[in-house]
């Protein structure tokens, strides 16, 4: 009976000691090469806080508006701090290869979210396959009888050059050429009110030529509504689709303005991304990439906006 009670008593000590070493607090960096005014960046971040508030590890967090250097700077920082673990989306092709070989040889892991890049080295990805994103656009713009051979398609993009449009463009491009659909990417800046500025004077100069929009980025797409109207343009007289990651979005799907809009899963994305990262911090490398994202129309739009209102 002693024996027992002995071995009852060490299992209860090791069943206690269990919470306590998994309370050990960890720090870690998520990076971005957003913008906080960027409407997408918010929900993104609430993924990241979630993340820290379930877990009690600590995250520190940085924005940095698609200036590579200062990003690049950011993720060097998390290395010289000794990080347990760096978050952080590509803010241009190539651009963090340095970088990431640098958290590697540290034995920091590094995942990448958002915005791939295969050409660094990170230990995962947690995001869009971007290529497949703008292919479903552009097939859904074709399969739906919106735009056909000799057509012209608008893409209004935030930041010209950054990662998530040059993909996006890629596949549309792999729909459009063989189908002798042609584009213009055209510059609309971080900046929400110079976005409407420039689209609505792209918009009012080009009229007559555009059969189709698609927004490249979230602050783009939610600003249809508010272009369409100070120049007159009717809820679907143009088809749009594009990102669908803001609450302008959803409202402008269920009120016709933008025909389908892509849920790219922000807080989820941040969520697990993290996660991966705690985990490659316990020796457990993830070895996988997790894709997410959804197309909605009118019917699902409801939906999305019930997450992004906290419903």
């Amino acid at each position: 009976m002693l024996r027992y009670l002995k071995f009852l008593l060490a299992g209860v000590l090791m069943t206690a000691a269990l919470p306590a070493a998994a309370q050990d607090t960890r720090t870690f960096f998520w990076i971005s090469h957003g913008s906080p005014a960027d409407p997408v960046w918010t929900y993104f971040l609430d993924g990241a806080k979630q993340w820290a508030a379930d877990t009690g590890h600590d995250v520190n967090t940085s924005f940095h508006s698609g200036d590579v250097p200062s990003h690049q700077e950011a993720v060097r920082a998390a290395i010289a701090a000794g990080a347990d673990g760096i978050v952080s989306t590509s803010p241009d092709p190539g651009s963090l290869v340095d970088v990431v070989n640098e958290a590697n040889a540290a034995g920091i892991p590094i995942i990448n979210m958002n915005t791939p890049d295969p050409s660094a080295d990170f230990g995962a990805y947690v995001g869009m396959d971007l290529v497949v994103t703008g292919q479903r656009w552009a097939q859904y713009l074709v399969d739906n009888g919106h735009v056909e051979s000799g057509d012209f398609v608008w893409m209004p993009v935030e930041v010209p050059g950054a990662t998530y449009g040059v993909q996006e463009e890629q596949g549309i491009a792999t729909v459009f050429e063989p189908l002798g659909i042609t584009w213009e990417v055209t510059d609309a800046t971080l900046d929400q009110a110079e976005a409407i500025t420039r689209m609505t004077d792209y918009l009012n100069a080009n009229r007559e030529k555009i059969d189709a929009i698609i927004g490249l980025g979230d602050l783009v797409t939610g600003s249809i509504k508010r272009v369409f109207d100070q120049l007159g343009i009717e809820p679907g007289e143009i088809p749009v689709v594009g990102w669908g990651n803001s609450l302008d979005t959803t409202q402008e799907v269920l009120n016709g303005y933008v025909n389908a809009a892509m849920w790219q899963d922000p807080q989820a994305t941040s969520y697990i991304a993290l996660t991966l990262a705690n985990a490659a911090a316990s020796g457990i490398p993830p070895g996988f990439d997790v894709l997410v994202g959804a197309l909605y129309e009118a019917d699902t739009a409801e939906v999305y906006d019930n997450i992004m209102r906290g419903n």
